[in-house]
């Protein structure tokens, strides 16, 4: 199993009044083809899973799976939670509902300490969905939990038969590269920051998960593009692009804007629920003037 190319971690879909919306599953898949986005990252943090029920998330995942049958487009799972039996009880579910691979971030509010711990724990998951590749989600600055991840590769080699790779969301280049070359390269180690693909891809990236490929996959695609052309340039223009655009959709409330820009584009995934905050009219109004300044709208579909 490997991840390759832009994999879109998408929103879940509510209503007016907050509640799962799935009917819009197939708007997203909609913009998604039209993009050549090959695979999708379900209930992921930009899909909120941490403000989900456990049925809603079954409920998810199926309808993904069910929606993208025959597209070609990859249906991934993240099946992590703060309660273990919840993660195995999501893991069985999405690989009896047909996803290629589960994904797992670690629980953040009794955290493990040591890389060991952390295997131990996605020793579970994992034994949960045995015939599913298993990625662990290594995103510290949403869980707070900081292990080495070449050490949890060491462990999670020996003890996880189905242990694929890791979602790297994390700004360490460093322990990336270790990543990408422990155990002669037998991991799959997709890159999880955007603003920062074009980094990755000079060490190796084949594959990366990421939220702003939602809507602004051309963008991403440009920039792989011209560095297989041998063209740092223009790869670093494109790159900037995307910092532009993450940082006015940050600037606003990243979770509330990049849902907006989702409605833009004949999605509409509604408001984020709380604690993510929503933008009224008025910041809605100045997100679609920044985003037109800048030229957003034109890099997407020029």
């Amino acid at each position: 199993m490997a991840l390759r190319g832009l994999i879109a971690a998408v929103h879940t879909p509510f209503d007016a009044h907050g509640e799962l919306c799935l009917e819009v599953v197939e708007s997203q898949l909609a913009v998604l083809l039209g993009q050549q986005v090959p695979g999708v990252f379900v209930c992921g943090s930009t899909g909120e899973s941490h403000s989900l029920s456990v049925e809603e998330r079954f409920q998810l995942v199926e309808r993904w799976v069910q929606v993208s049958r025959g597209t070609g487009l990859q249906v991934i799972v993240h099946v992590g939670s703060n309660s273990l039996r919840d993660a195995r009880q999501l893991a069985s579910h999405a690989e009896k509902s047909g996803a290629v691979a589960i994904s797992a971030q670690a629980p953040s509010y009794f955290k493990p300490r040591t890389a060991a711990d952390l295997c131990d724990w996605c020793v579970e998951i994992a034994a949960a969905a045995a015939a599913t590749p298993f990625y662990f989600y290594d995103i510290p600055v949403m869980t707070g939990v900081n292990v080495s991840m070449p050490d949890l590769l060491d462990l999670a080699a020996a003890r996880i038969p189905n242990f694929a790779g890791l979602k790297f969301t994390n700004t360490d280049l460093m322990s990336y590269q270790l990543c990408t070359r422990a155990h002669g390269a037998r991991f799959d180690i997709a890159f999880g920051v955007d603003e920062m693909l074009l980094a990755a891809l000079c060490f190796g990236a084949q594959g990366a998960v990421g939220s702003s490929y939602n809507f602004a996959a051309k963008i991403y695609h440009q920039i792989i593009s011209a560095f297989q052309r041998g063209d740092l340039a223009e790869a670093r223009e494109h790159q900037f692009r995307s910092v532009q655009v993450i940082r006015i959709l940050a600037a606003a409330g990243y979770m509330g804007a990049a849902r907006e820009v989702m409605g833009l584009l004949g999605a509409p995934v509604g408001d984020p629920r709380l604690p993510n905050a929503r933008l009224d009219a008025a910041a809605k109004t100045q997100l679609k003037k920044n985003l037109d300044a800048c030229g957003f709208f034109d890099w997407i579909r020029g």
